[in-house]
């Protein structure tokens, strides 16, 4: 029994599917200039050549110019360069000779896919470098041509990160503001918006991009960086506190939607003077505002349960501000700059140890770089054996539309097509109707590099229609008439896309093998997370913990979503993976309200008590991880029930009324999780795996 996986569904949704452009205006219009500008000059000062290769360069490497600090933007693109100048140097020197040209095609392409255990960023790196070898092998030079072509490649590669990097010295802290300042927005939306207990909790990416920006191994120094590390710090309290006021706010009366209101609006203000490195006027403002809304839902006898909350993130919304002006601070960020560091699930290995790890078929990694080895190297042949007319465009499109998974390929394979079909047809109209001048060729080429860039990643069929035309217009530059290889690169599009996808189904990592995986590392994550509230005082485990479970939440959302859009998953399995992530939803809620518990003020004196009863909620919830991963049952855990009721009764005679009413209601919601996810387990155990 499938999942009910639909082709003519798949090719329907690919095609019609976008999302909104996630590249700003101002990246794509520099990304842009750094290909128009040399060939504008290059033609205008009679070196056409020079122009083109350097436009060649930086667009080949604009995708790797993406969001970060600007040391870290710079060590990408120049790794970006100095990939694509070398793969060119080995494609100019020896595109002509078939024997060695397919061994370097042979290696490229595995070293190159193999790239991508070191995430997106890196493998555009052994992407950039395959495209080019292939691209530049198609005009075989003399070694001094070669070393000159591969040069210019080079030169266009850091042009472009000139560019990307140009507003360094003006404003120095750009990329970091404007991560805090997602983030920040992102709070004012929690607060504004309840959301639904099987949601993932919210601002799971932003906050592990945020921490890679600030404390990552390219982050900038300075006194800024020090108000920044605490802003991150105060976010992630921040975030708490309103998962845990959407928990405990059982009444309904208003009075906490007042609050959380009056708190979105300090929180988007703050971003705002954040994006625009302003000082927190306007956010101090409603600062007031708020402080005076907390005054009377104090002194109108607000529930208690969330009273403790509600003077938590006044409190923490103050310190974001104080700090968002941050040379009014100094002393206290500097006092707090230690206590924060990269998490360790975030921080990277060593480079060998990662690539040894993952020499083995069992790895997704590797089997993706023996798939991009043999079809590159395969394309290439196959190109050259047939003498195909523009044949570069072959091993080219392969080596594209190949990716890890199988949902991915597909899509990229289909849309390639359909976007060279389009781009093809789009630039024969525009070159018919636009005068036949160098200047306006120019002009055209500039606006479809710059919808090429800009909407690469709302609709990437729309997008290759804008690069099919740069690439077109570019090439008439060297004397290849724009009209006569329509129907080559159909071909080769086509037949590079059918490769690519034909490699992945007679080899495929098919995501139904490893989705038990994914979902049981996410439960160890919040088993974990859990341990780690038992003992409060080491705040540095919690931050720890923290991370890892958003990391592992979203390696098992990435895993469900991949194998939802594969064909013959099973329907049993798809409605495994998501009921366990739903469900781990509302667990990882219920873990961070208890967290929030201990990080309002000083650890309760009846903690340890509750802090047993996480302990033994943890043991259940790591025995269910490893029942799934070996699809067997789980014992329930028949105590919990009894043991969270004895410990009900016996906070009932504590003097602290909001603490005990609190953890009387997130124990029984943490038991009601746990149980829950035993029964899911346990039902549904005969899953294939």
């Amino acid at each position: 029994m499938s999942n009910g996986y639909s082709f003519r569904a798949s090719v329907i949704g690919t095609l019609i599917r976008t999302k909104r452009p996630d590249v700003p205006l101002r990246v794509a219009l520099r990304n842009t200039a750094a290909v128009i500008l040399p060939l504008a000059l290059g033609l205008m000062w009679g070196y056409p050549q020079v122009g083109i290769g350097i436009a060649a360069g930086a667009l080949d490497t604009m995708f790797s110019d993406q969001p970060g600090p600007y040391q870290q933007r710079l060590s990408r693109l120049f790794l970006a360069a100095l990939a694509a100048g070398a793969a060119s140097l080995v494609g100019f020197s020896i595109g002509n000779l078939v024997l060695p040209m397919s061994v370097a095609c042979a290696i490229c392409g595995f070293f190159g896919g193999l790239l991508v255990v070191f995430g997106p960023d890196i493998a555009r790196v052994g992407m950039t470098s395959m495209l080019l070898l292939v691209i530049t092998a198609a005009t075989p030079t003399s070694l001094a041509g070669a070393f000159a072509g591969g040069g210019l490649i080079f030169a266009g590669g850091m042009l472009l990160a000139a560019f990307s990097v140009a507003e360094w010295p003006l404003q120095r802290y750009r990329p970091e503001r404007m991560a805090l300042a997602t983030v920040y927005r992102g709070l004012a939306a929690l607060a504004r918006k309840q959301h639904h207990d099987a949601e993932a909790p919210a601002l799971t990416d932003a906050m592990d991009a945020l921490q890679m920006t600030l404390l990552g191994r390219h982050h900038a120094r300075g006194r800024a960086m020090e108000a920044f590390r605490v802003l991150l710090e105060l976010a992630e309290r921040i975030r708490l506190e309103l998962i845990a006021m959407e928990v405990l706010d059982t009444a309904r009366d208003g009075m906490g939607e007042m609050f959380r209101n009056d708190a979105a609006r300090v929180l988007a203000a703050t971003a705002d003077a954040l994006d625009a490195a302003e000082p927190p006027q306007r956010a101090e403002r409603a600062l007031a505002t708020l402080q005076a809304s907390e005054r009377a839902l104090r002194s109108g006898g607000s529930p208690t349960e969330l009273g403790a909350h509600i003077h938590a993130l006044s409190g923490q919304l103050a310190a974001a501000v104080r700090n968002t002006n941050w040379a009014g601070s100094r002393g206290e960020l500097r006092a707090q700059r230690a206590e924060t560091a990269l998490p360790e699930t975030l921080r990277s290995a060593s480079a060998l140890s990662t690539l040894r790890a993952n020499l083995t078929p069992h790895s997704v990694a590797f089997r993706h770089a023996v798939r991009c080895a043999v079809v590159l190297t395969l394309a290439f042949a196959v190109s050259r054996y047939f003498s195909l007319p523009h044949g570069y465009w072959l091993p080219m499109t392969a080596a594209i539309v190949l990716r890890p998974d199988f949902a991915a390929t597909f899509n990229f394979g289909l849309l390639r097509v359909v976007g060279t079909v389009l781009g093809l047809m789009l630039t024969t109209l525009v070159l018919r109707l636009t005068p036949d001048v160098v200047w306006a060729h120019v002009a055209v080429m500039g606006v479809l590099c710059l919808g090429f860039r800009y909407l690469a990643g709302a609709h990437y069929g729309i997008a290759v229609a804008g690069l099919t035309g740069t690439v077109v217009v570019l090439l008439s530059f060297e004397g290849v008439d724009p009209f006569s290889a329509m129907s080559d690169r159909v071909l080769n599009t086509a037949l590079g896309s059918g490769l690519a996808l034909l490699a992945y189904v007679l080899w495929p990592t098919w995501e139904r093998h490893r989705a038990r995986s994914a979902l049981s590392d996410m439960l160890g994550a919040y088993a974990n997370y859990l341990e780690a509230l038992v003992a409060p005082a080491d705040s540095r485990r919690r931050h720890e913990v923290r991370a890892a479970t958003r990391t592992a939440r979203t390696n098992a959302q990435a895993s469900i979503d991949r194998m939802l859009a594969e064909p013959g998953t099973p329907a049993v399995l798809a409605e495994l993976a998501e009921t366990l992530y739903a469900n781990g939803n509302r667990l990882a809620r219920t873990a961070m309200a208890l967290e929030s518990l201990i990080d309002v003020g000083d650890v309760p004196e009846a903690w340890p008590q509750v802090g047993a009863f996480i302990h033994e909620a943890a043991t259940a919830l790591r025995a269910q991880a490893e029942a799934l991963t070996r699809a067997e049952a789980v014992a329930m855990p028949p105590a919990l029930r009894e043991h969270q009721r004895a410990l009900v009764e016996s906070l009932a005679r504590e003097k602290d009324r909001g603490f005990a009413e609190a953890v009387a209601r997130l124990t029984d919601r943490l038991t009601d999780n746990v149980d829950t996810i035993a029964h899911v387990v346990n039902r549904r155990s005969s899953a294939p795996a």
